[in-house]
């Protein structure tokens, strides 16, 4: 971290001067790398201006996915799936952040049973009865990002399969429950992970959260195994998600050699992810995006 004089402007851009900004918050951070600690860097921390921009982008990104939640039922293919969140993305301004990305040739990942993500959208996969799906919609609003899934299941779905979703997205809320200003990643990433164990279900190790809202992607990269204590320290201004791929069989898993995008289970066992968009706050956190 770049050392500034106590009247010297801020890094943060706030206008403010350092020591009524962000000096607290900087030695606090300090204090806590000499003790060991992993901290997060500077362009980590989002501004305000930039936090109620991101806001807007997980707007759009919300209503895609209350628009899925409406509409999705057995005997719809996935591409018509990724042609509503293309029309209703666009429809209101954003762009659907996945469509080109790295290649990526769809607006969104449609990841059923033993798909664990980045399932591409298909004319010729159709939703059944008994299926369980991820729905994974990324957004770009005036150059800001969003970011979040749920999880649908396809009229009647076994107990296994209903139990399944149903926990994963409790992990996730005590997941989120640890997400607190000075805590740490671990305390997060126990409490997700304990969680999955306790059902007898497993957390996917390879593929994580991460960073979001001024790139898609961004630092930190955030697991959902690890031990409490952990881990980056969580910030004031950190914006990641929260979104454990928790598999009903072994946590071994796979990349589909024919388009080099899906990912599957293994075993060939279910598995479910929830994802949520949280902000560290001053006293605690804000969902941003669900």
């Amino acid at each position: 971290m770049k050392k500034l004089g106590r009247n010297d402007a801020c890094w943060c851009g706030s206008g403010k001067k350092y020591k009524h900004c962000h000096e607290a918050f900087d030695e606090k951070l300090e204090a806590a790398a000499r003790e060991g600690h992993f901290i997060p860097s500077h362009d980590m921390i989002k501004t305000p201006e930039q936090i109620e921009k991101i806001r807007e982008s997980c707007k759009i990104n919300i209503a895609v996915l209350d628009y899925v939640a409406e509409h999705i039922r057995a005997g719809v293919t996935t591409a018509e799936i990724d042609q509503w969140v293309y029309d209703e993305t666009t429809r209101m301004g954003g762009i659907p952040a996945p469509l080109g990305y790295e290649g990526f040739p769809k607006s969104v990942c449609t990841s059923i049973d033993d798909q664990v993500c980045h399932g591409i959208p298909s004319e010729e996969v159709v939703l059944k009865d008994g299926d369980i799906i991820n729905v994974d919609v990324s957004t770009i609003y005036n150059g800001y990002y969003s970011d979040s899934s749920r999880m649908f299941c396809i009229g009647e779905v076994s107990p296994e399969k209903k139990r399944l979703v149903e926990v994963v997205k409790e992990c996730v809320e005590l997941g989120l429950k640890e997400v607190k200003p000075w805590g740490f990643l671990g305390d997060m990433a126990h409490a997700v992970n304990e969680h999955a164990v306790k059902n007898g279900y497993s957390v996917v190790r390879e593929i994580g959260g991460h960073g979001v809202g001024l790139e898609f992607h961004e630092e930190p990269w955030v697991g959902y195994i690890g031990d409490r204590g952990t881990g980056m320290m969580m910030a004031p201004g950190m914006v990641f998600t929260i979104e454990p791929m928790v598999n009903m069989g072994g946590s071994e898993v796979y990349v589909d050699d024919n388009d080099g995008w899906g990912v599957y289970t293994e075993d060939g066992k279910p598995s479910a992810q929830w994802e949520i968009m949280v902000l560290v706050t001053e006293n605690g956190h804000e969902v941003l995006c669900w």
